[in-house]
């Protein structure tokens, strides 16, 4: 599974079930069978409003990577695993990210556990991008509905980002890809058959 950690306001909205699960009449062959957490977990999400249109903004907590989903309705709120899953692929595709790294994150993508808990420098990084969100929306007199949500999360990628307690800032494209070759993400060895 993968833990997102959503906003009140968001928490609200979703059709979680008692142990955080959404619907998933979408999910991918192999997600049904979730074995624990995957090395991909620790997300974050809040949903935002852009121009009178729901938008849901995540965010990576250790590699501040970010994923926009926008122009939502209310029965997407029932796909929003599917919406999630799609946004990440499509952003690492759309950021450069290789085949090795690609089939390191669709092996990771698991179901989301939803709950309310919140980080609150992760907080601050998801309001920082909304608010470059907004201004890239003003500055460049741009619809929500012409904004590509992909290229928005490449573009909000290729920025440094700091981390509370920490002296050094990241650049969340960079680490999200270094994330994805670790060792962990490796498929396993097949075994010899006997």
């Amino acid at each position: 599974m993968i833990h997102l950690h959503c906003t009140q306001k968001l928490f609200a909205k979703l059709p979680v079930n008692d142990i955080g699960r959404l619907p998933n009449t979408r999910a991918r062959p192999g997600a049904a069978n979730d074995p624990g957490e995957s090395p991909l977990s620790g997300w974050h999400a809040n949903l935002i409003t852009l121009q009178r249109r729901n938008c849901v903004l995540f965010v990576h907590e250790k590699t501040r990577f970010p994923v926009v989903i926008t122009c939502l309705t209310k029965p997407d709120s029932a796909e929003f695993d599917y919406f999630f899953q799609d946004g990440l692929m499509n952003t690492l595709l759309k950021g450069g990210a290789n085949q090795a790294q690609l089939d390191a994150a669709a092996r990771a993508l698991a179901p989301l556990q939803c709950d309310a808990l919140r980080d609150r420098s992760v907080q601050g990084t998801l309001n920082q991008m909304k608010q470059d969100v907004e201004h890239l929306l003003w500055h460049d007199q741009l619809s929500i509905a012409d904004l590509g949500p992909y290229s928005t999360g490449v573009w909000l990628a290729n920025r440094p980002c700091g981390i509370k307690g920490g002296k050094d800032y990241i650049w969340p494209l960079k680490a999200m890809l270094a994330l994805l070759d670790q060792k962990r993400f490796s498929p396993p060895l097949p075994t010899p058959d006997l």
